[in-house]
């Protein structure tokens, strides 16, 4: 096997509360968004954009996603509270990749949307081969307005998803895989 291949058969997302410090530093971190956007993208559109947000902005982010949970459940317990205000502190680098799909005469508005999502799993590939790990979120605020509005999205913009990058602390277990024989079939 190759390494890529060897890459991509020990990879495994690491929750953000293992993610320590380092992130990556300036260089890399440029070149990870780099080769993070090279996915398919028919009619060249960059149907997506990133946001990073790296050092205190995460607690700033962090404090917003509390403003706004605490705007709809008056009842957060401390816990609950601390969760949401650290939700974008746990690993040195968090990068919301922005889905900006949207009607056009010729690219279905669907593979605008596949391409973001293509951009989210390059990026973790990315980060993996540089020695870091990752994973990719969604979690409420990704769905929320409020929430969109005030991190700058666009209307018609949604969060595709958030990618936790950093140091593994120790390496995850490998959760159980899909039975071959059960998700593949063939026309004939």
């Amino acid at each position: 096997m190759n390494e890529t291949l060897e890459l991509l058969a020990r990879r495994r997302s690491s929750p953000p509360v293992s993610l320590a410090a380092p992130g990556p530093d300036a260089d890399q971190l440029a070149a990870l968004l780099k080769l993070a956007a090279r996915v398919p993208d028919h009619g060249k559109l960059a149907p997506w954009r990133f946001i990073v947000v790296e050092g205190e902005a995460r607690r700033r982010l962090g404090a917003l996603s509390l403003a706004i949970k605490s705007e709809t459940s008056s009842d957060l317990d401390e816990a609950a509270r601390e969760a949401e205000l650290t939700r974008f502190a746990r690993a040195p680098l968090v990068i919301a990749v922005v889905s900006r799909a949207a009607p056009h005469a010729k690219i279905p508005e669907w593979e605008q949307v596949l391409s973001a999502g293509a951009v989210c799993m390059n990026m973790i590939v990315v980060a993996n081969a540089m020695g870091f790990a990752a994973t990719w979120l969604t979690e409420w605020c990704a769905y929320d307005g409020k929430f969109r509005e005030r991190l700058g999205l666009a209307p018609h913009e949604k969060i595709a998803g958030f990618v936790h990058i950093g140091r593994a602390t120790f390496a995850p277990e490998d959760r159980v895989r899909p039975v071959m024989e059960e998700i593949v079939s063939r026309f004939v």
